[in-house]
């Protein structure tokens, strides 16, 4: 979870069984947006953001051929935290990190 995003998002998610990793517990508040997802693709992890210059980042290394774990992006006033949850759920149960690897997906599905 970039840093931005709603804990309630996070904590519904943790309801649901979801592994769930924010960039406050990995004590990376405040990196730039490429190092955040060079520390994702390391962890296998894919990156969920709300944030237009993540989603920027994602899309250059879209556009250079730079392999990345993948991004998940809506836009705060898109999606209810609710229908954000139960997406994000959806994603992570239905697929595996290397499913979504150099792919950007857009909430609400």
């Amino acid at each position: 979870m970039d840093e931005q995003v709603p804990k309630p998002i996070t904590k519904g998610l943790r309801q649901r069984g979801v592994d769930v990793l924010t960039v406050q517990e990995d004590s990376r508040t405040g990196t730039p947006d490429s190092i955040l997802l060079d520390r994702a693709t390391g962890l296998g992890r894919v990156m969920f953001s709300q944030d237009d210059d993540f989603l920027a980042e994602a899309n250059r290394r879209l556009a250079e051929g730079i392999n990345f774990a993948g991004v998940i992006y809506t836009h705060q006033q898109n999606v209810s935290i609710g229908d954000c949850v139960r997406d994000l759920e959806l994603i992570a149960k239905a697929s595996d990190p290397e499913d979504c690897a150099n792919l950007v997906q857009y909430l609400p599905l």
